[in-house]
């Protein structure tokens, strides 16, 4: 990687930091270049739009998630189980790195086109949408169907669901409606039974 590219990942780390410790409201171009101990202008040359900047730490955290997804589900080839790990995955994630998982779904501040602004810049969408394809191709298998609009709408229901665990656990909400300290994996599992029927022996 040239010196160029070095520069822009390291402006994307620290934008990484500042969303993890501090949130996506604390991220600007300016802030960034401080904690990089660069000029202010450099980060224009990388991002020229805010939602540019943002929409290349949210890419950071798909790859992040992407690549734990893969070592959950490697260790096996049955549909149901790899969605399930896909679906711990998921939710952990969310606890774990909570700035970085509200701000990779929120399109509405983020450029889904184009990350870098340029024509050849790569896209948030080719990031997004691969996972979510394959959490539909994993429905379709456990549902002994073919890939269509009903694993789409399913996978779509059971994404929205595992969401909401996330975001509802995260906010204390959910720990104080069951008023147990187990964590949210057997909500995971209720989710996935939900949506595809109880695993029977």
């Amino acid at each position: 990687m040239d010196a160029e590219g070095v520069l822009r990942e390291r402006l994307v780390d620290v934008g990484v930091e500042l969303v993890l410790s501090e949130g996506t409201a604390s991220v600007g171009l300016r802030e960034i270049a401080r904690r990089a101990g660069v000029s202010h202008g450099a980060p224009r040359r990388y991002f020229p739009t805010h939602r540019a900047l943002l929409s290349a730490i949210a890419r950071r955290g798909f790859e992040e998630l992407s690549a734990r997804s893969a070592a959950a589900t490697a260790e096996s080839d049955a549909p149901r189980e790899k969605l399930g790990a896909l679906a711990q995955v998921y939710v952990a994630y969310a606890l774990e790195r909570r700035g970085m998982f509200e701000l990779m779904f929120r399109h509405d501040l983020l450029d889904s086109g184009h990350e870098s602004g340029g024509p050849d810049g790569p896209r948030l969408r080719e990031a997004t949408l691969p996972m979510f394809e394959h959490v539909v191709e994993l429905v379709a298998l456990c549902r002994a169907e073919e890939v269509g609009p009903s694993a789409v709408v399913t996978a779509s229901a059971l994404w929205a669901n595992l969401h909401g665990v996330a975001q509802l656990w995260s906010w204390g909400s959910l720990p104080l409606a069951l008023g147990g300290p187990d964590g949210p994996g057997r909500l995971v599992e209720a989710a996935l039974d939900a949506h595809l029927g109880p695993v029977t022996s």
